[in-house]
């Protein structure tokens, strides 16, 4: 009993039953603990924060943000190789601006060329129908252009708001370079300016062959166009240890000339052959690398019957008169 004389009943049996919630028969997962923050980025939220509540305001946090970001973005960029995409899309983004501006390239004058192609020229120089003239550099597409083989030189003109003038001036095929097997178009200057092809204008060019013949080609060229008689009868000029020079005949005699001296003993062998028919004999070699002499290798046939001529004199003397 209270203590007014009731029974006190039971608490459970009075009040209503409460909902038990069901039980998930699965175990439970462990919840996992988020990452920790880099230090950078608690510095820039310790910054921000900071700069927010100082008399900056917020403008200044979000300055802070954008420079941070743009530049984490740019190592990225650096880091990640990618600098050369990044330039091209900001170079992309600019010219759309300036074309809706009206500085949009619609005419390309090109002057000059004969071998190379226009739309090689324009690759070379960056002119893309989406160019802008107010990102054209004058300077380095000049320069970009006198990388090409076959351009000397070049000018680049910009007329605004929309037109680009460009003019080059080619190399000229001087001679055939054959090195290692492969044959070269050369400038006089021995640029490489092109493979050798079955182009007409090729044919009649002279040959020269072997490591740094490239680079006094206008030498022997020069000195053999004062001799043409001996010009029209060399098939090609070798260059031996980068010092001298043979020429190989188109009936396959080798003229072996001197490290100096070199318009003289052409002139020598042209005399010889006028005067004596040396290079219609039956020899193989004319060596004039000495300075007092011109040695003369026979052929295997020739100095066989050279020998037998020999022998056979011999016998003679011996079978004659005491």
């Amino acid at each position: 009993m209270d203590g007014g004389g009731r029974i006190a009943g039971s608490v459970r049996g009075d009040a209503p039953t409460a909902r038990q919630p069901r039980r998930d028969p699965r175990p439970a997962q462990p919840v996992r603990a988020p990452a920790p923050a880099s230090r950078t980025a608690l510095l820039f939220r310790r910054l921000t924060v900071r700069l927010g509540a100082s008399r900056f305001g917020r403008r200044g946090a979000s300055a802070l943000a954008v420079l941070v970001i743009g530049g984490f973005s740019a190592y990225g960029v650096v880091m990640g190789g990618h600098v050369e995409e990044a330039r091209e899309f900001v170079v992309d983004l600019g010219d759309a601006a300036a074309n809706i501006a009206g500085f949009k390239v619609t005419q390309v004058n090109l002057s000059g060329q004969n071998h190379v192609t226009p739309s090689e020229i324009l690759a070379a120089a960056g002119i893309k129908a989406t160019t802008s003239i107010l990102f054209v550099d004058a300077d380095e597409t000049r320069a970009k252009l006198e990388t090409m083989p076959w351009i000397a030189s070049a000018s680049v003109r910009k007329l605004y708001p929309d037109r680009i003038d460009i003019a080059v001036v080619e190399r000229e095929a001087y001679a055939l370079w054959q090195i290692n097997g492969q044959i070269r178009v050369i400038a006089r200057d021995g640029t490489p300016i092109a493979p050798y092809s079955d182009d007409p204008r090729y044919v009649s060019l002279p040959i020269v062959v072997g490591e740094g013949a490239e680079k006094r080609v206008g030498d022997i060229v020069d000195a053999l166009a004062r001799v043409p008689a001996l010009r029209d009868q060399v098939r090609a000029a070798i260059r031996v240890a980068d010092r001298r020079w043979t020429l190989k005949l188109r009936n396959g005699i080798d003229v072996r000339l001197p490290e100096v001296g070199l318009d003289d003993a052409l002139l020598e062998i042209a005399d010889l052959d006028r005067d004596k028919k040396l290079l219609s004999r039956d020899i193989t070699i004319v060596d004039l690398r000495l300075p007092d002499r011109v040695v003369v290798r026979l052929s295997d046939g020739a100095a066989d019957t050279r020998m037998q001529l020999l022998k056979a004199k011999a016998k003679a003397k011996k079978g004659g008169p005491a």
